[in-house]
């Protein structure tokens, strides 16, 4: 069965950098939606250390991604990857649930 959602090598192997950085090699990407952003949602990304009762996580070798059930509703299918650009650096979701996103791409709509 493929995985729902997908976590690119590009940001794996950023992840893996971020936790030599903490000096944690337990830390996993947390990518959450909340609501606001000028088309409705917006996509956030943190640290965890744990993994929650309700957590769904995807793996990309040896880093992990969790996602919340709330959020995981609106990322279903969606890839998160890390890219570097004019805009600066950044993890970016690709989700094709999206209808509209925004010029940044840092919030959508569904």
């Amino acid at each position: 069965m493929q995985p729902t959602m997908t976590l690119t090598d590009n940001a794996a192997n950023k992840l893996r950098v971020l936790r030599e950085d903490e000096g944690d090699a337990s830390l996993m990407l947390r990518v959450y939606v909340t609501g606001g952003g000028c088309s409705g949602f917006s996509y956030g990304f943190d640290f965890a250390n744990e993994v929650n009762e309700d957590d769904a996580t995807f793996k990309n070798q040896d880093v992990n991604m969790v996602v919340d059930s709330l959020s995981y509703q609106y990322l279903q299918g969606s890839t998160v990857d890390y890219v570097e650009g004019l805009e600066g650096s950044r993890f970016v979701v690709k989700n094709p649930n999206a209808t509209t996103t925004c010029g940044c791409g840092s919030s959508f709509s569904i």
